[in-house]
């Protein structure tokens, strides 16, 4: 009788402590975010030749009063109308890349169609704080004046799946996207029809089913219009108004600092001219010259 008072109390101890555990593990749960608690590894999409674009369109892209650091390029003859934008990268225009970009954003475009969904979230991002992972939004998403925070590390990769019950576009209007740690070269967003961002600092690069609009604030990512594609040619076009682009191909290089070569040299510690070997007169630009017409008088017998 004694013994089975044992094994009684034994019994009940081990049901005590798996309750314990239980209820630990709930708080834990709630005391940690779930997404931060579970982050996922998502894997990048291969976009191929269309990532060294900063602006890729199917149909057509219109640049007004921008600067777009990085390539752009329109698989059709439509191409490029430039507004009075500055454009540091190449222009193609319905050429051999322009057409094997545009391929290859095409075949990304379908691959993240497929791409499986880790978590859903509604159609307005704003105040949510995220992991590295796969988000998707079964419709539209729309966020006025608000802002997502990606929190993960350097190579953590972020997806966003807009749209996945078939239709739905991105919109943003005043809409901040935030980087902890994070690159904005690891953001996809992948979207059913189109983007429109208005006064936003938008982070990521956007692939879309149909037209991508930027109107002033910053664009840090590729702007990829087309989805799709249709039997009579690319479609999707990209209009930037007042924004400053940055594309991710271009976008981790150091800036390059220019030599002004006249007299003086300014802050920026460059003098390539300085290259006489103790011979004033083999100076290839300052002698006898005045800052803003350094020239060439009389050095190297110019």
């Amino acid at each position: 009788m004694k013994n089975l008072k044992i094994i009684r109390t034994i019994t009940h101890h081990r049901r005590t402590a798996r309750l314990v555990a239980i209820v630990l593990f709930a708080v834990l749960l709630s005391a940690v975010p779930f997404q931060a608690a579970f982050a996922k590894n998502a894997t990048a999409p291969f976009l191929g030749s269309a990532g060294s674009f900063a602006v890729l369109a199917g149909s057509a892209a219109t640049c007004t009063t921008s600067t777009v650091t990085g390539d752009v390029g329109v698989d059709t003859v439509a191409g490029l109308t430039d507004n009075g934008c500055v454009i540091s990268g190449t222009i193609h225009v319905n050429d051999p890349a322009a057409d094997a970009a545009y391929a290859d954003f095409l075949g990304a475009y379908k691959d993240l169609a497929g791409e499986t969904c880790d978590y859903y979230l509604s159609g307005d991002l704003a105040g949510q704080v995220l992991k590295p992972a796969v988000y998707c939004v079964a419709a539209a998403s729309t966020t006025t004046s608000g802002t997502l925070t990606l929190s993960g590390p350097s190579n953590g990769i972020w997806i966003f799946k807009i749209g996945t019950s078939g239709t739905g576009a991105l919109t943003g209007s005043s809409f901040n996207v935030v980087m902890e740690g994070g690159s904005p070269c690891n953001v996809y967003w992948w979207v059913a029809q189109g983007a429109t961002m208005t006064d936003s600092n938008f982070q990521g690069t956007i692939l879309a089913g149909a037209d991508i609009t930027v109107t002033r604030g910053t664009f840090n990512g590729d702007a990829l219009a087309g989805g799709a594609g249709t039997n009579v040619g690319p479609t999707g076009a990209v209009t930037l108004t007042d924004t400053i682009a940055t594309g991710c191909e271009l976008a981790s290089q150091p800036g390059r600092t220019r030599c002004n070569q006249g007299v003086g040299n300014g802050p920026e510690n460059c003098d390539p001219g300085n290259s006489n070997q103790g011979d004033p007169s083999r100076s290839n630009d300052e002698l006898g010259g005045t800052p803003g017409d350094p020239g060439r008088n009389g050095g190297n017998g110019k």
